[in-house]
């Protein structure tokens, strides 16, 4: 081969290594097809890619959650593990970061004593802070704290939700995850949130972008265990009023 030609070929080569390692990959880059050695999803009308996602991470046992979720005009922070029995994690908003963990029905918050004053509305060490500061304090389900925080610990709920795209669908071409292939859907032309699903095996979903600017969060650890139990009851306390919900 001519050495000019050469050097176009190992151009082509670079540019295609480029796409795939970094934002998108190039749709039949280099004469290839984009689909080829994957789970064939991407070649699917993109209402069924996320039916078939859905239902892949619905199905899966375990799963990990982390990202930003903006919700009543609020943002949270989310690193959670999640599983059909329990989850764990920790939640960060308004800059106070605080533990998640449910067992069962049981909810548990355990945050620093910083936290616990100024739900208290003390910043001395007059306030709660002393007494439940790295304690896992229980959440009793009547609280409303109960019912706004449980769902950040619940695989079902939470996937149900954040999985909804708003929209028309479209898929918009494929991309990479971390090395990982990956088809994008979209909803209302972008407007309605998008969903990177994986080309590799299962067809989980990777990446959720929100629509109208209401987070974005990965998926990983598909179907990997992980272990919830109840705090040592010399770790557990009772806050002996409602519980703070900002």
């Amino acid at each position: 081969m001519p050495r000019g030609r050469t050097r176009r070929a190992a151009l082509a080569t670079a540019i295609c290594a480029f796409a795939v390692t970094g934002t998108a990959v190039l749709t039949g880059c280099g004469g290839e097809d984009p689909d080829a050695g994957t789970n064939g999803v991407g070649k699917l009308p993109a209402a069924t890619i996320q039916s078939k996602t859905r239902a892949a991470a619905q199905g899966a046992p375990a799963l990990r959650l982390s990202g930003t979720v903006v919700t009543s005009g609020r943002t949270y922070q989310l690193d959670m593990q999640l599983k059909a029995d329990g989850g764990t994690g920790s939640v960060t908003s308004k800059g106070a970061t605080f533990k998640l963990l449910r067992v069962g029905e049981q909810l548990y918050l355990k945050a620093d004593a910083d936290f616990w004053n100024q739900a208290d509305g003390k910043d001395g060490g007059d306030g709660a802070g002393g007494k439940l500061n790295g304690m896992y304090v229980k959440v009793p389900q009547g609280d409303p704290a109960y019912k706004k925080f449980s769902g950040f610990t619940d695989k079902d709920v939470l996937l149900d939700g954040l999985l909804t795209l708003h929209g028309a669908l479209a898929t918009d071409g494929h991309y990479a995850d971390g090395g990982t292939p990956t088809i994008r859907i979209t909803a209302g032309k972008g407007s309605g949130g998008s969903l990177d699903v994986s080309l590799r095996g299962t067809p989980y979903p990777l990446r959720l972008v929100r629509a109208g600017g209401a987070g974005t969060l990965t998926f990983s650890d598909w179907g990997k265990d992980f272990a919830v139990a109840e705090p040592a009851p010399d770790e557990t306390v009772d806050y002996g009023r409602q519980l703070p919900t900002s």
